[in-house]
């Protein structure tokens, strides 16, 4: 014991004395200019001026006065659908449109209403749908699914803010009929390896009504109606609106713009 003593007599006043020294060396290898980062310096761009205006780096897709950025879907044909009092409406008998240029990774601003009068029940309410990417004709590609929602019981992967047949929005964030609404997109598109399999899975984040209803959720692959998604290759592609073939009066958007991400 007396040892054990002596030993700590001995050594404990050299421990702290190079403790104490240490201390001072330690601070200055740490110091916060070295978690300080100063480039590459983001570029500058310019906000809307308003809530849900395009910022300065957007492509506007539907300005309110036409529909240059849009063509059939079947054909590629001008767009038949209605603009009136800056707004666009569906002509169910002209069939989808999708945008005359091709996307990658993007973000979208999209607003849609309700007819104020709508009918009809379950999905034959109000239906319709933005599809991120279009990979073919009809309904080819992935869907976010636009739908009366406010007081319409339907399957809850089918209802306005699902992304369809796959992911449940986590809110029902809808506004009544005659009320405009908001979707704001975050879109990550698969990748494919060269041979046409699946690298990388996309992915979607979303906001219905300013509340988050999708958060970066791993699509299966291609919206189906009936059976399993899968994925096909593709690289760029369309974003392509829904006239769907319900009997109820038809949907109207305004205010479309995309950013593209990534470049």
């Amino acid at each position: 014991m007396r040892r054990m003593r002596t030993f700590l007599s001995w050594w404990l006043p050299v421990l702290l004395a190079l403790s104490a020294l240490a201390m001072p060396i330690m601070s200055q290898q740490a110091r916060h200019e070295d978690t300080e980062v100063y480039g590459p310096v983001p570029r500058v761009i310019t906000p809307g001026a308003v809530s849900g205006a395009p910022p300065s780096d957007a492509i506007v897709l539907f300005d309110g006065t036409n529909q240059d950025q849009w063509v059939s879907n079947a054909d590629k044909s001008q767009a038949r659908w209605t603009v009136a009092n800056g707004v666009m409406t569906v002509n169910k008998a002209a069939g989808n449109i999708e945008t005359k240029r091709s996307f990658v990774d993007y973000q979208l601003h999209i607003e849609w209403r309700i007819p104020e009068n709508i009918t009809g029940t379950d999905q034959a309410r109000g239906n319709s749908g933005v599809f991120l990417a279009s990979t073919g004709r009809g309904d080819a590609g992935y869907e976010l699914q636009i739908l009366d929602s406010y007081n319409n019981k339907t399957y809850v992967n089918g209802q306005a803010g699902s992304i369809y047949k796959q992911y449940i929005p986590l809110v029902n964030a809808s506004r009544k009929p005659g009320e405009w609404q908001v979707y704001d997109v975050v879109w990550t598109a698969p990748r494919f390896n060269p041979d046409g399999s699946l690298r990388r899975p996309a992915y979607v984040t979303a906001f219905h009504n300013g509340a988050l209803i999708q958060d970066h959720v791993e699509l299966q692959g291609e919206t189906v109606f009936i059976g399993k998604p899968s994925y096909k290759a593709f690289d760029a592609a369309p974003i392509k609106l829904q006239a769907h073939g319900d009997p109820s009066e038809p949907i109207s958007f305004r205010n479309i713009w995309v950013r593209e991400l990534g470049k």
